[in-house]
Formats: C-alpha cells, sequence, structure tokens
C-alpha cells in the first residue's frame, strides 16, 4: 500500500508537472500541434571532448531584454574564406490566422558586415571572416496569459546553410518560463537542438545544421511585470498588407505632398499674374503708324475688335459680335445704312474671303445667310432665330490658336486636364494590380492622386497664356489712346480712315460717346466722297455730329437682337 501511494504521489507529480507545460501555447507566436513524447523532448548539448568543430559558417546571438521593453541584439557571424553570408530578418511574423507580429528596428550598427532597412525586413550580409551587427528591436514583449513572454527569430532568411547557431538570452528577471525554440521552415514545429534555461538564469540556445532558408523562432515567458509591454500586431489580409504603410509608400506620399505644395505655389503665382495684367498697363501703346506725311491704323499683336473682348474677360459677349460688325463694314465686307423708320440695313459689300477669320465668316453667314444679300434690323429681330453658337465656338478657338490662351476659357478641359485623367487612371489601374500581386497598392494611391491634383490645377490655372497677359497690357495701352487722341493730330487725308479703323476698338471697350466726340467735326466729304464710306443714310452731312448722335442707337438695336439670340 505504501509503495502503491508513492507512486500513484509520484506519476500525479509527473502529471502535474508536465501539464502546464503541455498546456500552455505561446498566443503571440506559432500554434503548435500536439507532439509525441519523443519528440517533445530537448536533445543534449552537441559539445565536450571528441566533438570536432563544425565546419561551415557559424552564427552566435546575444539577446538581452532592457527594463524599458526592448531587445538589444548582438550577432557575431563566422564565414569560411571564398564565401558570403547574407540573412533576412523579417519583421513582420504570423502572430495568428489572422494577425502578424511586427517587430522594428533601429540604432543598426555593423563591423565587418553591412546591414540594410528595406521595407519590412532588415538585410544583413556577411562577407568571409568574422562579421558583428548590433541593434535594438521594438515589439520583443508582448503580454500573455497573466505573464509576459519575450519573442525573436533569433536566426532567419539565410542564403546558405549555417553548420551550427549558438545564442544566450538574459532578462531582468530570473524566473524564466517556459522556454521555447522551434527550428526549421516557417510554421514547422520541428524543436531546436537545444533551448533551455541554465543555473544563472540565462537561456541558453543551441541549433544545428540550419539549413537555407531555416528560422530559429526562440519565445520566453517573463513574470507578469517585468517590462513595458510594446508588441505591436497587425490584421492579416488582403487589404491590410497592400494598403500598410511602409518607407517605401512612405516616400511616395512625401513626393506628391511636395508636388502638391509646388503646385499651389504656382497656381497661386499665375493667378496673381493673371489679375496684375488686368490693371497694370504696358505704357503707352503706337498704334498709329506714321509713313512719311501719312498715318494709318495698327491694332497691339493684330488683335480684332471681336477678339479684344475675348482676351480681357475671357468670354463672347454680345458687344464682341457687334464690334465686329462693325469692323466688317469699315472693311469694306458688309454695309451699314440708316433708313426710314428707326431702321438699319445690314447689306453685303464683297463676299467672304480668305483674309477673314472662322470667327468673321460666321458672323457673315449667320446675318446674312446664303441667297440673302440684305437685311433690316428690324428684320433680324422678327426673325429671332439667331443661332450664336457658332459664332462663339469660333471666337474661343480663335484666341486658342493666336496662342493668347492655352485652351479655350470658357471650359476647364485643356491638355493638362486630360494628362492628369490619364494619370488618375493609371494609378487606379496600379492600385488594383499592385493590391492583388506585390503590395504597395499605396503607391497606385499617390499616383492617383497626383492625377487629380493635376486635373485641378488645371482648372484652377489661368488659361491666358504669358502673350494673353502682354496683350492685355497693351489694350490698356489702346484704351489710353482711345482717350487722349485728337482729331487735329492726324492729318486730314487720313482722319476718316483712322476714325473708322479705330472706332470698333471703341465699342467693344466702351469707349463709343467719348471717340464720337472726338470726332464730331470731321467732315467725311473731305475726300471727295459723301459721307463715311462705310455707313450710308447721312451722304448730305458735312460733319459726323448727327452721325454720333444717331450711331450709339443702331449699336443699342443690334446689342439687342443679339442678346434675345443668345437667352434662346
Amino acid at each position: 500500500m505504501k509503495w502503491g501511494a508513492a507512486a500513484a504521489v509520484a506519476v500525479a507529480a509527473v502529471l502535474g508537472a508536465a501539464g502546464p507545460a503541455a498546456a500552455q501555447g505561446p498566443s503571440a507566436g506559432p500554434v503548435l500541434p500536439n507532439l509525441p513524447d519523443d519528440q517533445s523532448k530537448k536533445p543534449q548539448l552537441l559539445t565536450g571532448q571528441g566533438v570536432q568543430p563544425p565546419e561551415g559558417a557559424t552564427a552566435d546571438v546575444a539577446l538581452k531584454v532592457l527594463r524599458d521593453g526592448t531587445l538589444s541584439v548582438t550577432e557575431h557571424v563566422t564565414v569560411p574564406g571564398g564565401q558570403q553570408l547574407v540573412s533576412r530578418v523579417p519583421l513582420k511574423v504570423p502572430s495568428s490566422d489572422d494577425q502578424d507580429r511586427v517587430f522594428a528596428v533601429r540604432d543598426v550598427h555593423a563591423e565587418g558586415a553591412t546591414a540594410e532597412l528595406t521595407g519590412d525586413q532588415l538585410v544583413l550580409t556577411f562577407p568571409a571572416g568574422t562579421g558583428s551587427a548590433t541593434f535594438t528591436v521594438d515589439g520583443a514583449i508582448a503580454d500573455q496569459n497573466g505573464r509576459q513572454q519575450a519573442r525573436w527569430q533569433v536566426a532567419s532568411g539565410f542564403d546558405r546553410p549555417l553548420a551550427k547557431l549558438t545564442a544566450s538570452l538574459l532578462a531582468p528577471s530570473t524566473q524564466l518560463s517556459p522556454v521555447d525554440c522551434f527550428a526549421g521552415p516557417v510554421g514547422s514545429s520541428q524543436r531546436c537542438t537545444l533551448a533551455e534555461l541554465d543555473h544563472t538564469g540565462v537561456v541558453r540556445l543551441e541549433q544545428n545544421d540550419v539549413r537555407l532558408g531555416d528560422r530559429v523562432d526562440l519565445l520566453v515567458g517573463l513574470p507578469a511585470g517585468t517590462t513595458p509591454a510594446n508588441a505591436k500586431f497587425a490584421a492579416v489580409g488582403l487589404f491590410a498588407t497592400a494598403f500598410a504603410l511602409t518607407p517605401l509608400t512612405g516616400i511616395a506620399f512625401a513626393v506628391l505632398f511636395a508636388f502638391l505644395v509646388a503646385a499651389a505655389v504656382f497656381v497661386w503665382r499665375r493667378r496673381r499674374q493673371d489679375a496684375g495684367a488686368l490693371h497694370t498697363a504696358t505704357g503707352p501703346v503706337e498704334v498709329l503708324l506714321r509713313d512719311g506725311g501719312r498715318v494709318s491704323f495698327a491694332s497691339p499683336d493684330g488683335v480684332l475688335p471681336g477678339q479684344v473682348g475675348t482676351v480681357v474677360d475671357e468670354t463672347v459677349d454680345v458687344v464682341d459680335i457687334s464690334a465686329t460688325v462693325v469692323d466688317l463694314a469699315v472693311r469694306n465686307y458688309l454695309w451699314l445704312a440708316e433708313v426710314p423708320g428707326n431702321d438699319w440695313q445690314i447689306a453685303r459689300r464683297n463676299p467672304p474671303d480668305e483674309h477673314l477669320h472662322d470667327f468673321e465668316r460666321a458672323v457673315c453667314e449667320t446675318l446674312l445667310p446664303p441667297g440673302t444679300d440684305s437685311v433690316l434690323v428690324s428684320q433680324l429681330r422678327a426673325r429671332g432665330g439667331l443661332d450664336l453658337r457658332r459664332i462663339s465656338d469660333a471666337m474661343y478657338a480663335d484666341v486658342v490658336s493666336k496662342r493668347w490662351f492655352s485652351r479655350r476659357p470658357d471650359t476647364a478641359r485643356g491638355r493638362l486636364t486630360w494628362l492628369g485623367a490619364g494619370i488618375f487612371t493609371l494609378g487606379l489601374v496600379a492600385t488594383a494590380v499592385l493590391t492583388f500581386t506585390a503590395g504597395y497598392a499605396l503607391l497606385g494611391v499617390a499616383v492617383a492622386l497626383a492625377g487629380l491634383a493635376v486635373v485641378a490645377v488645371a482648372a484652377l490655372l489661368p488659361s491666358r497664356t504669358a502673350r494673353g497677359r502682354a496683350l492685355v497690357g497693351q489694350v490698356r495701352g489702346l484704351l489710353g489712346y482711345l482717350h487722349t487722341a485728337k482729331a487735329e493730330d492726324i492729318p486730314p487725308a487720313d482722319r476718316e480712315l483712322v476714325f473708322s479703323r479705330s472706332l470698333p476698338y471703341a465699342v467693344v471697350l466702351g469707349d463709343t460717346e467719348r471717340w464720337l466726340g472726338a470726332f464730331a467735326a470731321l467732315n467725311p466729304s473731305a475726300d471727295g466722297s459723301a459721307g463715311l464710306y462705310w455707313y450710308g443714310g447721312m451722304e448730305a452731312e458735312s460733319d459726323l455730329r448727327r452721325f454720333g448722335a444717331h450711331f450709339p442707337s443702331f449699336l443699342t438695336a443690334l446689342d439687342g437682337v443679339l442678346t434675345a439670340a443668345a437667352a434662346r
């Protein structure tokens, strides 16, 4: 009976000792299957007399858990002559089916070796001879089941076999339990050759024949509260990994931020320059060309009256079309005449030719369609079907072709807009491809955001070019000419032509009354022909006073017709 009781006590003691170790698996490490008794036993240290030193590369790793929770790692590696050893230490390792354990490495120093942090890896390269690397690990300590656990892959990702690996771990407490060590491919449950706690409270580890790509994963239990826990975990999944912020994607977003700042400054400066051009004249503009004793009118940069308004305010207005009608009459393509009944006639004098711009041809054909040689303003009002879209489209296209605008000022769409749309589409495609392949999907997101920024820049960037801004300044100078010119400063023989060529510009710039007053005393019959050469109905007048009183009424009537048409 006494023997049986003693045997029972012994069995219970054995089961009591084995039970907790078997029941408590490392939740912050790999989940292991139940192992047969012969596999769970830890082999003895293969050292002593008669044991030959290993042939091939060897490594010795010293680990120290510091009181602030960081892990100090020092690796000493010996590589045979003519060889090189590369270790790729993963900083993200599986912790469970849906989580990864994430480590961070800093303060890396190497002697006789090189070290590089790339993405989620620390790459250590050891040439032939003896080299060492020292670094600090954050994230090695985790709280677990009322205790703490230190975890680190002592060896991993070697590009050639190690003949032997030895390691030691020192912690602030000597009460270290359990001590688990797994070797072999990632996910395997193979135990290390040796992993034990010696009588001094230091964990000793030994692993023979670390094969290509094998890892040696050490997990050591610590008493609760030994150090601050700093373990970090990341969700495992397609989007969790593909959209993770890495050094590479961080650089991409830093570049994107710099691009956005530069684009904002560029847009601000361009808008400021554009606004300044509207309020700053370039100085006096010489529009009167003198050749001997003759004087002629020439607009700055060859701008036509209909183009002036569009360049200045970026829109096609009815006054731009009215000024074009007057200009076409002055240039002998149309004939304007006052008729009884407070009405005016618009007639074709010469057919459109190659000297006309598309928008001028559109004006002629809108007012006088094929088969119509003459029309009254009252008839245009009654017709009520004028379509001005062809005129406005041609005007917008014309100012772009003259390089006064980089795109049509009535739309934000231009080459820069389509470029941004293309970049955005490329970014979306890259995001999708990277999400399902190599990861780093945030690179595609950064490209897509850059495309949106380009589209925004295209919308906010003034479409007026440097040449257009210069022309706006010259137009202000042209307005100064209209405000100050006097008839007596022009030779009598040239006064009618200078007056007539300048009048459409006065119309579009809102200076009609002043210009008509300045030349009110002009005798249009001085050249031997009665009245103005382009305006009929006042041939009996010896000056332009009556014309000056009636012409604004013609403009008002024509503007009314065009305004009604534009409102349809």
